[in-house]
């Protein structure tokens, strides 16, 4: 048979520092979870709007009569993909600001 063995009797000022600790680090870990999906979120997000803008520049390029249309079109198809990109990152420096 395996021997039993006993621990000895805990400090309570040792266990109360022990549970306080423990409790900022859970809060530690939801916060920084709380803040990683947030972040996800706003790069789904972002990922979605560069799709959009994508898909809306070779609409208008398909649908342009001359070269002039289609380059302008091409030119707003970026700029709407770097507005998104610039967008998501305003967004996740403002939420990991916050938190």
């Amino acid at each position: 048979m395996e021997e039993m063995k006993h621990s000895p009797p805990l400090n309570t000022s040792t266990t109360t520092a022990t549970a306080a600790g423990t409790r900022r680090q859970r809060t530690s870990l939801m916060s920084r979870l709380k803040k990683d999906c947030l972040a996800f979120g706003v790069s789904l997000q972002e990922g979605f709007r560069y799709v959009k803008a994508t898909i809306v520049g070779q609409a208008k390029k398909l649908k342009a009569k001359d070269e002039k249309e289609a380059a302008t079109a091409d030119l707003q198809a970026q700029k709407m993909q770097v507005e998104a990109a610039d967008e998501a990152e305003h967004n996740k420096k403002r939420i990991y600001k916050s938190m």
